[in-house]
Order: structure tokens, then C-alpha cells, then sequence
């Protein structure tokens, strides 16, 4: 249907032709700032996305899309947040880590991978720049210069291919224009929290070379105590910076090629877990719990450091009435986290001097032996230290079509080639008492698809969408290096792992505008998440578990209007999927495993939607929020709870030692999530501006373990941040202060299950100063 933004004679526009459009692109999706013509005219502002691999109006594509830009994006990052910070900004969307700022995993309609292991795969993918980040540690690289996030839910495999079963988040970075531009940006607060940013780029020659240089550091003192050992501010510290450099040549009309290079170096502390911070039967953070407190005994103060870089080369060609793409890019990552997994301190000499106000146990029982614990009983003494050396290589090809009929479409292959070895140090037990294992396993994955899609305006108002892909996916995994125990028990070595699938993907969609600012489309998709290896517990004297390839199929009723005068915007959708073979982890519990299974089956239903509405010229807000039921489906599927017995689970296990997940929900599922965001600006003289601005998340319950026990649920957790400053509209510039997790909350994000009820929580608030400086045509 010709409900046409882009300029006439092509609905479409390739990516790299709105280059200069994103560039320019200040605020929009859910920003809070309109650009000065937008907000002169009193209407929201357009919003283009590259969600279907073609530059469209978001009003205009029949998918379930949120974005992030502008104000709201940098405001979210002010306190030194990493990506992890994008979780529940978009509705739906759900994001943490226990390996601090090197593995986020992300979840979408319920959907993710509770896996912590460098080797997990995940069924929401993150795609940077038009490249697939693949492994964990590749999808953490730092959000800077970033032209605009969009959140794609639901199913996406025939664009995308396989492990978009959930969804995708999708980064575009600012891109090299012809016209001199950029900025400086930078904070400081609470904990020496220092933030900067930098990007600088213009014409190197005339109408035929661009650039444009990024800079990106991002710091923290360390603000944590070892109450056990007595040193002050041993953790918490964080050193990243990252850069990146872009080359656009466009010596004709015809032809562009974009070179781009990227580089991280993070040093830091890693995820700090905090022992028997739960008591039997309940969520609260107990008397055990002190934000600025732990007591390790081990661990060496959780270090983590990763470093990273990439290489991507995109080449457009524009042919008579089609566009050639090609996409080459080259990404490596490696480093390490270390972490006291079990949270606390195991003393076996009994002599060790318990802190006031916590809780111990003078004989917990360790390898039979009654042993001083603190804080609270701990049954195993945990330390690891879990390294990754990832590469991977893609290319994709693309012919598209670029004329203005009723029928467009767009073709292409894709090749996808990694390699990824992890070294897991262990220095937990198995009842010989702790002895240090070192084992290295290695990882490798070939893919290749074709794919094809098509769309058909039937008539003005009413179009066709349809999709196809073929995947074919390779994995093996062998062992390189065991541990010494392993040698010395004369454990039989592991066969290599060797498991493919080839599957087909598909998508069909109908759309249909109602009027020139609204429409409903109904959509049905599939995707498959591809067949996993998890070989970590070869670590811990097990034997590598495979799970199949798990497949889904979607069904999705959306509308999308623009209304009030182009000053409300409202798109929402509902949604019911099934999973066959569901992709599950077991992670921890008494076996302290960590391992894949399939479910028969997971089924979800739910709604999704976004409102931003421009209330007047000065004052702006936006709602957004999502609903997921979901549930695992398979009556003969049970697993071993917790370890521990301070965890009720413990009590309810059946004669075998397990308890049934059947119909429990999917796993770090928040039942609800709102996202609330207001902006008020003033006029002060002729060309500055007072502004307020306040952003809030909420999550609903949420059940962490696949296991049901209610020491592991969150509930009516929340977040909020602020900003007040002044804004000079004639020299570009910006100073404010602002506030994150500004009711300072401590919310869990994750446990430990295997030794004792140890949680981690969330950033502290931060309270701190920035300022901005645009120059150019920005």
C-alpha cells in the first residue's frame, strides 16, 4: 500500500542511502525531544527503520518494532550503565547478566536463554550495524554514537535466519556524511562514575570520501568492602573504552563502500554475588544483605577483563531497478571473569572472626565435615573463573528490487563461520575436597542460508508480504584440555560432538490501511533456534548434553495510527506462539549442573504497546508496556531443585530428587512490564531551553529458576531516572544534572542455587553532572 514517507518514485530507499538521514536524526521512536521543524509544526516526528533490511517508515511495516534514540537513549546510559540497561526501556524486553559486563542475555515475549555459559546460544539476536553478534561476549560491545536501537519482536528468521525465534535488537551507529558534525559528551558522578563520549566526521574529498571517528570511555572507583578479609573499596571498579573509525567512499552515483573498524578494552569487576541473602520462603533481601558490603574468602576480588575488535565492509550497488549489497565483517573477543560463586566464606579452620550482624553457621556440613560458614550455611565452596577466545566470520549478498510498482522483493545468501574456545578454572568440590581443575573446550559453527521475500500492494490499501529461508547449521564441540581430576579418576575421554539441522523459515503477512495514518496487519511466522551443545560440565566431571533444534510458530494481530493531529502515536499488537522441542537450561541446583534439554512443548500468549503522545509544544510522554503468559508444556519433564535445604524447592522434590516444571512459565519471564517517560521543556529567552525529564520501568513477576520456589521470584520491582538542565538551541550546547535508580532500589537480578540462597542485585543510584557539545550539521 502506498501509505508513502519516502520520496516518491521508490517506497523503499537502501540503507545506505538514508545514511545521511540517520545521521542527521536527533530524536525519535521514543524520544522526547522533537527536531526543531517537527516540533514547529506541533506533530511528532517520522521515524525510519531498516527493520526488514529496506529504510521504511515504522508506521508503514506490519512488525511488532519499538526504538531508542536521542535523549532516551543517552539519558539511560548517563550513570555508566552498559547495555544491560536497555532491559524493559523497550516493552517486552528484558535483559541481565551474572558475568558482569562481558555476557548479557536478552529475552523477548518471554523468550531467552538462562544459560551463563560463554558458549550459550540465545534466541533473541543482537545485530550491530547490520552484522549478527553471535556469541555473548561479542553481543556486549559499548552503545555509543549510536543513530538509533530498534527492538524487532517476535520471529524474524527469514530475514535474519536462525536464533531470532524471540526477536532481535538491532543497533545502527551514526554514519559518515559529507557535512562536518559530531559532538563531545561527558558525566561524572556518585563512585567517580565518569563518562565520555566523542565523534567527530566530515568530507575527506568532495562528494567522494567521508569519515567519521567515535570514541567511547567509561569508568568507576571501586565502592564494595571485603568484610572479611577488612579491605575497603576492593570491587565494583569498571575501565572501558572503545573506539571506532568509518570510511565511506561514493566515487559515483551507482556505488558506495563502507568501511568500518571497532576496538573495546574493558577491565573490571564482575558479577558480585552475595551469599544467603534470602531466607526460607522468602524474596527479601534479609539482615545478610549489605549493598556496599560482601565477604569473600576467595575470588580475588571478582576480576573481569575482555578486549574485542571488528571489521565490517559494505559495498551497495545500484544496477538498473535493483540494489546489490554485500556484507563482509570479521569480529573476535576474548577475556575472563573470575568470581567467589558460593558468595561468602567457608572456613574449615573454624577460627575465623564472624562480622556483627550476620548470620553463620558454626557447623555447616561440608564434605561431611562440620565447618564454619558465613554468612548463613553454605554447603560448597565455589570459585571459577570462566575465560572465552571468540571469532566469527559472515557474508551476506542481497539483490533487492528499486523501482515504484506493486511489487518489490529481495533476495539473497548468507554464509556464517565461528570459532569459540572457553577455559573454565574450577576450584569447587566434589567431595574430594577443592581441588583446581583447568579444562578447555572448543566450539565451531558453519551455517549457510538463501532467502527471499516479496511484497504485493494488491491495491492502494491492501498488500501481501511473504517470506522464505533455508538454513543449514553445522556444530561441533571437542574437548582440548581436561582437568587433573578428571586424568586422575581415569574418567573415559569425550567423543567429539558432532549435530546439523537444515530447516526452512517462513513468514506471511497481510497489511491494510484504514485510512492515510492508521492500518492492521496480521502476521504468522516460523523460525527455528538451532541445535546447542553445552559441554561446560566436563569442567565438573560430566559428560556434554545436546538438545535438538527447537522450532516455533507465531500468529500476530497489530494497529499502528498516528492520530490527534499527528501528535499521538499508537501501535499495539497481540500475540500466540507455540515452541516445539523448547530449548531449556538446568542450571545449578543440587547437581550443579549446567545442561540442555528439549521440552515437548512452550506456549505463549500476550500483548505488546507503545503511546507517545506530543501533550503540546513543550511537554512530551510515552507508555509503553507488555503482557506475556507463557508455559512450559510436558508432563514427564522434572529437574533437580536447589541445593540447598534453605530453599522451600527442597521440600517438595519426589523420590527421585526432583520437582516437576510443568506449567511453570518460561524461565526470567516478567508476567508485566510498563515504561513510563515524561519531558517538559521551557523557553528561557529566545534560544534556550529548561527541560525535565523522567523515565521509569516496572517489572511484574518474575520467576528466575525453571523450578518454582519463592525465595526465586521477583515481583513489583521498579527504576527510575531524571534529568534537569538547560539547553542552548543556537550554540548546541547542554549541561544538567541528572539521577539513576534515583530511589535508589535494591532489586534481585539473579541467584545461585548449587551452595546456598545467594543473589545479586542490581546498579546503585547515581547521582552526577554532564554536559554536551554539538557542532556541525547535527
Amino acid at each position: 500500500m502506498n501509505k508513502n514517507i519516502v520520496p516518491p518514485g521508490s517506497r523503499y530507499i537502501s540503507y545506505l542511502s538514508v545514511i545521511p538521514l540517520f545521521a542527521s536524526l536527533t530524536f525519535s521512536g521514543l524520544a522526547f525531544a522533537q527536531d526543531e521543524e517537527a516540533a514547529s509544526e506541533g506533530v511528532l516526528e517520522e521515524v525510519i527503520v531498516t527493520a526488514t533490511k529496506r529504510a521504511e517508515n515504522l508506521q508503514d511495516v506490519p512488525l511488532s518494532i519499538a526504538t531508542l534514540s536521542g535523549e532516551n537513549l543517552e539519558s539511560i546510559f548517563a550513570g555508566g550503565e552498559d547495555i544491560l540497561a536497555l532491559s524493559g526501556r523497550v516493552p517486552g524486553l528484558y535483559a541481565e547478566s551474572s558475568n558482569g559486563r562481558a555476557a548479557p542475555r536478552f529475552y523477548l515475549r518471554g523468550l531467552g536463554n538462562i544459560d551463563f555459559d560463554l558458549a550459550a546460544s540465545q534466541p533473541v539476536s543482537v545485530i550491530m550495524d547490520e552484522v549478527v553478534m553471535e556469541n555473548v561476549v561479542l553481543k556486549s560491545f559499548p552503545i555509543f554514537d549510536i543513530a538509533q536501537v530498534e527492538v524487532i519482536r517476535g520471529p524474524q528468521g527469514t530475514l535474519f535466519g536462525r536464533n531470532t525465534t524471540a526477536g532481535i535488537v538491532k543497533f545502527n551507529s551514526r554514519r559518515p556524511t559529507q557535512e562536518t558534525n559530531g559532538y563531545f559528551s561527558g558525566s561524572y558522578g556518585t563512585y567517580a562514575t565518569r563518562n565520555f563520549e566523542a565523534a567527530a566526521g566530515g568530507s575527506l574529498v568532495e562528494d567522494v570520501l567521508s569519515t567519521r571517528v567515535s570514541v567511547f570511555y567509561q569508568g568507576r572507583d571501586n565502592w564494595i568492602n571485603n568484610g572479611f578479609t577488612e579491605e575497603e573499596d576492593v570491587m565494583g571498579q569498571y575501565t572501558e573504552m572503545a573506539g571506532r573509525v568509518q570510511l565511506m567512499w561514493t566515487p559515483s552515483e551507482n556505488f558506495t563502500a563502507l568501511l568500518s573498524a571497532q576496538a573495546r578494552d574493558l577491565d573490571g569487576t564482575a558479577s558480585i554475588f552475595r551469599a544467603n541473602v534470602f531466607d526460607t520462603g522468602s524474596n527479601k533481601l534479609n539482615q545478610n544483605y549489605k549493598r556496599d558490603t560482601v565477604y569473600y574468602d576467595g575470588g580475588d576480588n571478582n576480576p573481569q577483563g575482555y578486549k574485542g575488535s571488528g571489521y565490517t565492509l559494505n559495498l551497495e550497488w545500484g544496477l538498473a531497478n535493483t540494489t546489490l549489497t554485500s556484507i563482509t565483517s570479521y569480529q573476535e573477543g576474548e577475556g575472563f571473569s573470575r568470581g567467589d560463586i558460593d558468595g561468602g566464606v567457608v572456613d574449615f579452620s573454624g577460627t575465623a572472626t564472624v562480622p556483627p550482624g550476620i548470620t553463620f553457621d558454626p557447623a555447616a556440613p561440608v564434605f561431611g565435615f562440620p565447618t564454619l560458614t558465613f554468612p548463613g550455611t553454605i554447603t560448597v565452596p565455589s570459585v571459577t573463573q570462566d575465560g572465552a577466545d571468540t571469532d566469527q566470520f559472515t557474508q551476506e549478498i542481497r539483490l533487492a528490487s528499486n523501482t515504484d510498482g506493486r511489487f518489490s522483493w529481495q533476495t539473497g545468501i548468507f554464509y556464517f563461520d565461528s570459532s569459540l574456545k572457553v577455559e573454565t578454572e574450577s576450584f569447587a568440590s566434589f567431595g574430594f575436597g577443592p581441588v583446581p581443575q583447568n579444562t578447555i573446550v572448543k566450539h565451531t559453527n558453519q551455517a549457510w542460508a538463501i532467502f527471499g521475500q516479496g511484497n504485493y500492494d494488491v491495491t492502494d490499501q491492501f498488500s501481501l508480504i511473504a517470506g522464505l529461508r533455508y538454513t543449514d547449521d553445522q556444530r561441533d564441540y571437542q574437548v582440548l584440555q581436561y582437568g587433573q581430576l578428571w586424568l586422575d579418576l581415569g574418567i573415559p575421554p569425550v567423543a567429539p560432538v558432532d549435530v546439523s539441522a537444515d530447516k526452512i523459515s517462513w513468514d506471511l503477512t497481510a497489511d491494510y490501511a484504514l485510512d492515510d495514518s492508521s492500518s492492521i496487519y496480521g502476521r504468522v511466522s516460523s523460525g527455528f533456534r538451532a541445535q546447542s551443545i553445552q559441554g561446560r560440565d566436563v569442567a565438573f566431571l560430566e559428560f556434554p548434553t545436546v538438545a535438538d533444534p527447537e522450532t516455533i510458530l507465531s500468529f500476530e494481530v497489530g494497529y499502528k495510527a498516528d492520530l490527534v493531529d499527528d501528535t499521538l502515536r499508537l501501535n499495539t499488537n497481540v500475540f500466540y506462539y507455540t515452541v516445539d522441542d523448547m530449548q531449556l537450561s538446568i542450571i545449578g541446583g543440587a547437581t550443579n549442573s549446567n545442561q540442555v534439554i528439549n521440552a515437548d512443548k512452550g506456549e505463549a500468549m500476550g500483548f505488546e504497546l507503545d503511546l507517545q503522545w506530543l501533550i503540546n509544544d513543550n511537554l512530551m510522554a510515552t507508555f509503553g508496556t507488555a503482557y506475556n503468559d507463557t508455559e512450559i508444556k510436558d508432563k514427564d519433564l522434572s529437574v533437580v531443585p536447589c541445593g540447598s535445604t534453605l530453599c522451600q524447592a527442597w521440600q517438595e522434590r519426589d523420590e527421585n530428587g526432583q520437582v516437576s516444571i510443568d506449567g511453570n512459565p518460561f524461565p526470567r519471564t516478567p508476567k508485566t512490564n510498563y515504561s513510563f517517560t515524561l519531558r517538559y521543556g521551557m523557553p528561557v529567552g529566545d534560544d534556550g531551553e529548561f527541560f525535565v525529564f523522567t523515565d521509569w520501568v516496572y517489572y511484574g513477576k518474575i520467576l528466575m529458576p525453571l523450578y518454582s520456589s519463592p525465595e526465586f521470584v521477583t515481583d513489583n520491582q521498579f527504576e527510575g531516572g531524571l534529568k534537569v538542565g538547560y539547553r542552548n538551541t543556537r550554540n548546541n550546547w547542554e549541561v544538567a544534572l541528572f539521577g539513576r535508580n534515583i530511589t535508589d532500589e535494591d532489586n534481585v537480578k539473579g541467584f545461585v542455587d548449587f551452595s546456598n540462597n545467594t543473589g545479586f542485585v542490581n546498579e546503585p543510584a547515581i547521582w552526577g553532572v554532564s554536559a554536551t557539545y554539538n557542532f556541525g550539521d547535527y
